[in-house]
């Protein structure tokens, strides 16, 4: 069962490293970790109406 809880915990540190921009939203139910949903935003600069090229 530990086993199980490290691998969430793993997940969750992971899923924040790898984000820039977003969230991570945690579901819990009865006290357990049921679902991890992790939405990453793209920002693209703006220069006089025109998107600049990004490295």
């Amino acid at each position: 069962m530990e086993k199980k809880e490290e691998f969430k915990f793993r997940h969750i540190i992971s899923s924040l490293e790898d984000l820039q921009y977003g969230s991570v939203i945690i579901t819990i139910h009865d006290g357990e970790i049921t679902q991890v949903d992790t939405t990453e935003k793209k920002r693209f600069p703006v220069v006089k109406g025109r998107a600049v090229k990004t490295r």
